[in-house]
C-alpha cells in the first residue's frame, strides 16, 4: 500500500455512516429516549463526534501531518455535509422532520472531537492559519 495507508481504515467511518443512515430511516415513533433535557442533541453531538474521530482515523498519517488544521476543517465540513444529507433523508421518513438544530449539534460534536484531537496533537491552528493566509 502506498504511504502505509490501508483501505480497512475506512471501515469504522462507513459503519458509523451506515448506522446513522439506518437510525434516520426509522419512523418517528420508533424511539423512546430517556427524559433528559436535550438528550437528542447530546446524542447527535456524540454520534457525529464519533464520525469525526473515524474520519480522522481513515485518513493517511502523512496527509494529516502535512496540514492537520486543514484536515481538521475538512473533517468538520464532511460531518456538517453528512448531517445536512441526513436531515434531508429524514424529510422522506414518516414522522421524521429535518432540523437545523440537529445539524448544529452534529457540527458541534465534530468540532469538539477535532479540537481535542488538535490539542492533544499539540497543533495550534491560529498560528498555522496565519502562516497560510
Amino acid at each position: 500500500m502506498a504511504h502505509g495507508w490501508h483501505y480497512y481504515r475506512l471501515v469504522p467511518m462507513f459503519v458509523v455512516m451506515g448506522t446513522i443512515f439506518f437510525l434516520s430511516h426509522q419512523p418517528g415513533d420508533t424511539f423512546e429516549l430517556p427524559e433528559v433535557v436535550n438528550i437528542d442533541k447530546i446524542l447527535h453531538m456524540l454520534v457525529y463526534g464519533i464520525l469525526a474521530a473515524t474520519a480522522l482515523f481513515a485518513l493517511p498519517g502523512k496527509m494529516i501531518r502535512q496540514n492537520p488544521c486543514r484536515i481538521g476543517m475538512l473533517v468538520i465540513l464532511f460531518c456538517f455535509a453528512y448531517g445536512l444529507s441526513d436531515e434531508w433523508h429524514q424529510s422522506f421518513i414518516p414522522g421524521r422532520f429535518p432540523s437545523a438544530w440537529d445539524v448544529a449539534a452534529d457540527t458541534i460534536g465534530a468540532v469538539i472531537v477535532v479540537s481535542l484531537w488538535l490539542k492533544l496533537s499539540g497543533v495550534s491552528c491560529k498560528r498555522s492559519l496565519l502562516h497560510h493566509s
